[in-house]
């Protein structure tokens, strides 16, 4: 085999697979990683290389996997149909496996919520807006999805929020939208939404514990900032 086309040149303890079964995976870079994934590169690029290339595409990193699609992936030389599937079905998995996390968590700050929903929400290109649904000790019952758009009041209404949390018994509820800019500073809408919310709940007998506004790779507490 000619050029980069495998890793065989690396030192056998320095190749990927070898690091990671003695070592764990922790201690391999991002490109290492997908180089796993990819397994052999092309004529011009060992895997590794085509994933840094892959990687790097924009300075933006591993956001690359969550926002590129099969197409986008096979453009690159030396990743054909069986490999785009491949990582596509892996950043698929990784999602399902942070939404497990949901499960039989105790919110006892408004970061338990971030740390929830921040990978998932960060990379989102339209704004989500999701209710977490909470009993009695603040177990989280549920998250569900309210509305995907634009954030205004024909979009998010408290009938469609309340309406989740009176199906579940809900003692509380935290409210939680993504900013696709990657800022978490809330807009006058976003305090309006708020606001009605509260008030609705009020009446209701559902206390609105917070908002969470989730940017990239930060959020915004409405409750730790004053906004209400």
């Amino acid at each position: 085999m000619q050029g980069n086309y495998t890793i065989s040149k690396i030192p056998k303890e320095e190749r990927p697979r070898e690091k990671l079964l003695k070592h764990g995976a922790s201690v391999l870079t991002n490109s290492e990683l997908l180089a796993l994934i990819v397994g052999v590169g092309s004529k011009e690029d060992s895997a590794i290389t085509l994933s840094q290339k892959i990687l790097n595409n924009n300075n933006n990193g591993l956001h690359n996997l969550v926002e590129l699609d099969a197409i986008a992936l096979k453009s690159y030389k030396g990743i054909n149909d069986a490999k785009a599937a491949k990582i596509l079905a892996v950043v698929e998995i990784s999602k399902r496996i942070s939404r497990l996390k949901i499960n039989k968590v105790k919110i006892s700050s408004p970061e338990s919520v971030a740390v929830l929903l921040l990978e998932e929400m960060r990379y989102l290109k339209k704004e989500y807006f999701k209710v977490a649904l909470l009993d009695t000790k603040n177990n989280i019952l549920a998250i569900k999805d309210i509305s995907m758009g634009c954030l205004d009041s024909t979009v998010v209404h408290p009938r469609e929020v309340f309406v989740e949390a009176i199906k579940l018994s809900s003692a509380s509820i935290i409210l939680v939208h993504n900013h696709p800019s990657g800022e978490v500073e809330p807009s006058k809408e976003d305090k309006n939404i708020t606001n009605r919310i509260i008030e609705c709940g009020k009446i209701i007998g559902i206390r609105v514990l917070d908002h969470i506004i989730i940017g990239d790779g930060i959020f915004l507490s409405f409750k730790e900032h004053g906004y209400m």
